[in-house]
């Protein structure tokens, strides 16, 4: 069975994400798109909090987010439990992101890189392997983070 991404654009990166999306399927990867299906403007947030929800608990393994900067994007996704989102725009970024950071979902600008990099930084994206071992550690800290306790009188 192909391995399942989770797809979500805001209207700045609807011609991306479709340019993504066929390179996933052409790929063999299962691909949910969640929209925006066309350019019209629509609110980043909602298609941030769609694919990161769906991450974040577990429906999906991996995501990709394309608005035009990933900012917006990036900061909605990690607001979700067991999310590590990753805005990236350049090959050593998303090498590491995987390596060391384990990132599950990709987070891209595109009115920052072009459609040829942002496919060349998918297929590294989705071949980097995480390294585990004194990362790990460092994820579990991640993930213990209570906001709460950070910010309890």
């Amino acid at each position: 069975m192909a391995e399942q991404i989770i797809i979500g654009c805001d209207h700045a990166a609807f011609e991306m994400k479709e340019s993504v999306k066929a390179f996933l399927i052409e790929d063999g990867y299962d691909v949910n798109d969640i929209g925006a299906f066309n350019g019209e403007s629509v609110d980043y947030t909602d298609f941030g909090i769609k694919v990161a929800s769906e991450v974040s608990r577990g429906n999906f393994y991996r995501g990709v987010l394309i608005c035009g900067t990933g900012i917006g994007m990036s900061i909605v996704a990690n607001r979700f439990p067991g999310v590590r989102a990753a805005l990236c725009g350049d090959l050593f970024s998303t090498i590491m992101s995987r390596r060391h950071n384990d990132a599950n979902i990709l987070v891209m600008g595109a009115r920052v890189i072009g459609e040829g990099l942002a496919l060349e930084l998918v297929k590294t994206w989705l071949n980097t392997p995480f390294e585990g071992g004194r990362h790990q550690k460092r994820l579990k800290k991640i993930d213990q983070i209570n906001m709460k306790d950070i910010y309890s009188p």
